[in-house]
């Protein structure tokens, strides 16, 4: 098994269909758009970015609702995208390029256009009705409980020809399956095997987290911190009886037990958790195929001593609680705002560094590469149905999902067309080809640091110590394997940063500055680090770092 699990090793890139890159001219991306720019993102070369995964958000056949996440049919492809032959073709060029493919895995709810609800709410007794959630109203006729939808107010929607009422953890337009019925975990297992048998890699695992209710429908308690007018009225209640109930763990191993059948299959799922919920969740396998995917550096204020003490700590629990199981970190995604907009695009190189050095899976979102940054959205151009339901309180993700930008040339080399949403701000100056152009741009930096770690056993696998610093405002660690040994020093400020590690001296490899000769000795004794700087260093094996 071990030999299989590729994943260990993988850089994992995160594409946004609907964003990446447009093929026909309809000013939306599409699968053969994602063929066209494969080379870019491995080509075998070191000219390419050289990824090893990728991972597409929703290509389902959609009415798009929710762009991609109300599925209508889970067996074919949205017409926008392409089609199940266009598919395969992506499949079979991924993987001639040594790139793997995850898919979405939208488990906890359908379209309301999905076949399977259209027969469960057509009556009572028909043979779907206990595939989606229903329940009878209270005696006043309200909805069965206080559970409050993502998307703002009640979580259940009256169905006025049967007198019931549906469970939607999102959108009306998308129901909840019940993850209780046997029915659908077969079928949602066939699902994943009509995937599998096309050459899919692995998935990504939707909202697992609301994939089990409470069986009793018990009220959520009120959430005493909730501010009416400030927070999404989902923060109204704490929700321990609509999501993350104690059956969830052996659905998701029911996910392990079938990805086992097929070797070099692995499964990562969407849950925002803290380091013991996210221990709970890796104990839900026993095969090692699953890992809940680790989102705390996105909302860590970014301080040196923070982001050490939580990677100290999950590694310590990791190595404790999950051994053998596969840590990973992610700085951005398409629910989240981009990171050069979260952070500052001063602060990016230092976190490509970090990411890139960590031991673990890292995820990249498109254009991250790039310093893509959000882009405010005009309020006649807004496409989220997020923002439109809860406007003003700055929850809308149009912002950080804009086109990919390829080129300084209109549309940023996107589409001949008109793009479904507007390009970046930036776009003149960070795209991919002004970038492949500068030695010192955010996309060589990312090229560097993803070579150096294919080639290093260190950085992929090797152990983890983070260094005690006399200065706060610096994060030093190692990595280290039987054959190397790596110092990363990071400065979290815009000034300037002296510290002294008592090891001699040092062979630099990389700058985020992208200035320093590779190779070049380093006194380390008094070592200063620019602003915003991070360096990886190579250090002798037999060296013990102190400060």
């Amino acid at each position: 098994m071990q030999r299989k699990m590729w994943w260990r090793k993988a850089i994992v890139y995160q594409i946004y269909p609907l964003s990446f890159m447009d093929s026909n001219g309809d000013g939306k991306g599409d699968l053969e758009g994602i063929i066209s720019k494969l080379d870019y993102l491995n080509d075998g070369t070191e000219d390419s970015l050289g990824v090893d995964a990728i991972w597409l958000s929703p290509i389902y056949k959609s009415p798009m609702k929710d762009f991609g996440y109300d599925i209508s049919n889970y067996r074919d492809i949205a017409p926008d995208f392409g089609n199940l032959e266009i598919f395969d073709k992506f499949v079979e060029e991924a993987h001639r390029r040594n790139i793997k493919v995850i898919m979405d895995f939208v488990a906890n709810h359908t379209s309301s256009e999905h076949p399977w609800f259209k027969e469960s709410r057509s009556s009572k007794d028909n043979p779907k009705r206990d595939w989606y959630m229903w329940r009878d109203p209270k005696p006043d006729g309200s909805p069965p409980n206080n559970w409050i939808s993502v998307f703002n107010g009640s979580a259940w929607t009256k169905d006025e020809a049967t007198g019931q009422y549906y469970l939607h953890q999102f959108l009306t337009d998308q129901p909840d399956l019940n993850w209780r019925n046997q029915e659908v975990i077969e079928e949602m297992n066939k699902v994943l095997e009509f995937w599998l048998h096309r050459g899919v890699d692995g998935f990504r695992t939707d909202a697992i987290y609301e994939l089990i209710e409470d069986e009793e429908f018990r009220d959520d308690p009120p959430n005493p911190n909730y501010v009416p007018g400030r927070d999404n009225s989902y923060d109204s209640v704490l929700h321990i009886y609509s999501r993350g109930r104690p059956e969830l763990f052996e659905k998701t191993n029911n996910f392990c037990k079938l990805l086992e059948e097929h070797q070099g299959t692995f499964m990562v799922s969407e849950a925002y958790l803290d380091i013991p919920q996210m221990m709970k969740m890796y104990h839900a396998c026993d095969n090692r195929l699953h890992a809940p995917f680790n989102f705390n550096l996105m909302n860590m204020p970014w301080r040196a001593q923070d982001y050490k003490k939580f990677i100290d700590d999950f590694e310590k629990k990791i190595n404790e609680d999950a051994e053998g199981d596969w840590p990973n970190y992610v700085f951005g995604n398409h629910d989240r705002s981009r990171l050069a907009s979260r952070i500052g695009k001063e602060r990016t190189h230092v976190a490509a560094m970090l990411l890139l050095t960590l031991r673990g899976m890292p995820f990249i979102y498109y254009g991250e590469e790039i310093g893509m940054e959000d882009k405010k959205i005009e309020a006649t151009k807004i496409c989220d149905p997020w923002e439109v339901s809860c406007p003003g309180l700055g929850l809308g993700r149009d912002p950080e999902r804009t086109p990919m930008q390829w080129t300084g040339d209109q549309n940023a080399g996107f589409t001949t067309g008109m793009p479904w949403l507007p390009i970046g701000d930036n776009y003149e100056t960070h795209n991919v080809e002004t970038e492949s152009r500068d030695s010192s741009s955010t996309l060589m930096l990312y090229k560097r640091l993803i070579h150096l770690r294919k080639k290093s056993h260190a950085l992929i696998e090797g152990v983890y110590q983070s260094i005690n610093q006399h200065n706060e405002k610096i994060f030093a660690y190692t990595r280290e394997s039987e054959k190397e040994k790596f110092l990363i020093v990071l400065n979290f400020t815009s000034e300037e940063q002296a510290t002294s590690f008592d090891i001699g001296k040092a062979t630099m490899l990389i700058s985020t500055y992208l200035d320093q000769k590779e190779g070049g000795e380093v006194e380390m004794n008094t070592f200063i680090l620019r602003p915003n700087e991070g360096v990886l260093l190579r250090i002798e094996k037999n060296e013990r770092v102190a400060t």
